[in-house]
């Protein structure tokens, strides 16, 4: 079996973590850029990662995620935010980092940028978050990849309350919704599920060819 189905069969949703097990510098490295080089609609990046260590946060936060241990016990707790709205500013950011990157004048990126400033300022409120919040869905496939290939546990999460997750952390002041938690570390070796088989369907009733 090639490698990277051996570390997609190895991962699976840790629902108990190792507390005394702590990632490595080197390894919250990689998954950090993991995450800045995962792909997003236009190359826009309207998203923000947060990597809570505060004790007293993880307490509170816990009890915002309906008393789930994992928020506490793993070694970091990373909270995937989009942004509630975009600005013609921040595709104005966008555009300026491409000329610098790319070595170009900025009037080489004007057309694009306001191709981009029509099509995304011209959505509404929802529609906006609605999208921003995909791109985190994109994210997430490259970080538990990424962690799969590290060895290191993850256990993405849907299940907590995003208002209070918003109060808790000042969000909306930072134009920021919460739309996954994903504490990330090392499963404790009690943790039944590990030893669970992995139930998928089977490849003919998930594609076809046409």
């Amino acid at each position: 079996m090639h490698e990277i189905l051996n570390d997609l069969n190895w991962r699976y949703a840790t629902k108990r973590f190792d507390p005394s097990q702590k990632l490595d510098s080197a390894t919250l490295y990689i998954i950090q850029e993991a995450l800045r080089l995962a792909p997003s609609s236009y190359g826009l990046q309207a998203v923000k990662y947060l990597f809570i260590e505060s004790p007293e946060l993880r307490e509170e936060l816990m009890g915002a995620s309906f008393g789930q241990r994992p928020v506490v016990d793993a070694s970091h707790l990373l909270v995937l935010c989009a942004y509630r709205e975009v600005h013609p500013v921040h595709i104005d950011e966008f555009a300026s980092n491409v000329a610098r990157t790319r070595s170009l004048h900025e009037n080489a990126v004007e057309g694009y940028a306001n191709f981009m400033k029509t099509s995304i300022t011209s959505r509404s409120p929802e529609e906006t978050r609605s999208w921003t919040s995909r791109q985190v869905y994109i994210a997430l496939g490259q970080l538990l990849t990424v962690c799969a290939q590290l060895r290191v546990d993850a256990l993405p999460m849907e299940g907590f309350n995003r208002e209070a997750y918003g109060e808790i952390l000042g969000l909306e002041a930072k134009n920021l919704t919460a739309v996954l938690v994903c504490p990330i570390g090392f499963r404790h070796p009690e943790d039944p599920a590990q030893f669970q088989a992995k139930v998928r369907k089977p490849l003919a009733d998930l594609f076809e060819i046409l």
